[in-house]
Order: C-alpha cells, then structure tokens, then sequence
C-alpha cells in the first residue's frame, strides 16, 4: 500500500512512516515522529518531537500534536514526546503538548481516543482507552483518565486529577479533585452527582449493573467514605466493586462528594 504525501507537506529526514499513510498539503512531520499504518494528517496539522502515532488515526486540520509543555519551568530535555494509540481521531485545533522529565517524558493517549476540536491536553497526561473529549476540554499537566472516560465540551480539569474508568464528567463543568470510578460528576466546582447508568449499562450486564448501583448507594451514603469502601472491599463483591474502593484509598487530591437529593 502506497503513501500519498502532497508535495507541499513537510517530512523531515529521519521521520518513520508506516504503509498507506496519507499526508495533506501544507502538513509537517518532525524528525522523531514515527506514523503508523494508514494514518491520515490533514491539511496543516503538525507532528512534532518524539511523536508516535497508532495505525489508522487520523489527525485534523491545524492540530498540533508533541510541541513542548506551556510549563514555565520547562528546559529542552531529551526524550519527550507523545504517543497516541490506534484508531485515534483527533480533531481540528488540537494541541497536545510533549511530556516532561517531571513525569516520564511522555504524554500518552491509548486507543480508539476521540478528541474534538479546540480541545487541549497538556503535558505528562495519560489517558486510557476509549476516551471522548468533547469540544473545548482543557487538561492541565498530570491529568489521569481511565478507560472509557467521557469529558463534557468547555470542561477544564485541574493538574494531577485522576478520572476512574468509565466517569462522565458534564459539560462546562470545573473539576479539581478525583472522580471515583463508574460515577457521574457534574458542576462547578464538579461533584460526585450519581452513577454513570448510560455508560456502565453499554458495557455490563444487568447483575453488574446492579452490584455497581449497589456499592455507590453505600460508598456515598452519609458517613466516612473510606470506612465504608474498607467494608465493602471486604467482601469482594466484583472486580468493578473494588475498582471503586481502591480509587478512594489511593486519591491523594481528595474525592468531591455530593450530599444533596442523589446521594440520599
């Protein structure tokens, strides 16, 4: 399968391309970019630093992926870049900034990553697999995200926050603390409102919907939130039960829990 790279893009010597990639007018790939099978990058985009990209993604117009950190501490290092996995679509005016050697030099997306337009993902981040970021999502630098998290458009999230697998946070929202996962955070500043229904329910069946709804129910009833996730770790009701404790034992930015009508 042959590349198509149009005569007026940009592919520095030392740049490594798969097979089937496509490269519009007007793009640029850095010397340490490495481009998997059948990508597309789009008229203007830019690949730069160590950048790796997964087979078949596709990058827009204008984004910018791997340029360095808006860190005022930052001096060039070696060794820092992105790596995004395959199947990612990322949108027009994207800019995902290189790691630092603050973190491990990396900013990492995993597969199947769906990132509209105008949203910014900065350095050290790590996202999981199947993420969705909507229009205008802001990520500072350490954000964490697990697998199948969704970030509603306008939303920004404050540095080293970590968002458990399969969270909902809504839409211009403004999160600084940890999101337990499986849960639905919403507001400014965002809280823990109630159980992701529309999202576990597309992955789980009905029993393991019901466990979930079960432990949420007790995690957040009134008392102290830790002494009622050592409980149910205990009984090891499920593996996705214990992803929900362990979350709370490990947060180190505290977790916003809400204490209106949905946690009653």
């Amino acid at each position: 399968m042959k590349n198509q790279i149009h005569s007026s893009a940009i592919i520095e010597d030392g740049a490594v391309l798969g097979q089937g990639v496509k490269i519009e007018a007007y793009a640029y790939v850095s010397k340490d970019a490495k481009i998997g099978d059948e990508v597309v990058i789009k008229q203007g985009a830019r690949i730069l630093a160590n950048t790796t990209i997964g087979d078949k993604s596709r990058i827009f117009s204008y984004a910018i992926v791997g340029d360095i950190p808006q860190d005022i501490s930052y001096k060039d290092e070696n060794f820092t870049g992105v790596i995004i996995g395959k199947n990612a679509t990322i949108r027009e005016f994207v800019t995902i900034n290189s790691g630092t050697a603050k973190g491990d030099g990396f900013t990492r997306i995993g597969d199947n990553a769906f990132i509209m337009a105008y949203c910014h993902i900065a350095h050290d981040c790590s996202l999981g697999n199947h993420i969705i970021l909507a229009n205008n999502a802001t990520l500072a630098g350490h954000v964490e995200l697990g697998d199948y998290v969704v970030v509603g458009g306008l939303t920004p999230i404050h540095q080293f926050v970590r968002v458990g697998e399969g969270c909902m946070i809504a839409g211009a929202s403004a999160l600084s603390q940890d999101i337990v996962p499986f849960c639905l955070a919403e507001g400014n500043r965002a809280s823990i409102r109630s159980l992701n229904l529309v999202g576990i329910r597309r992955r789980f069946d009905k029993d393991e919907v019901e466990n979930l709804n079960k432990a949420y129910k007790f995690l957040f009833k009134k008392g102290d939130l830790k002494e009622n996730a050592k409980i149910l770790l205990e009984k090891n009701i499920s593996e996705n039960v214990n992803k929900m404790c362990e979350f709370i034992f490990e947060t180190k930015r505290g977790i916003p829990v809400y204490r209106g009508r949905n946690n009653d």
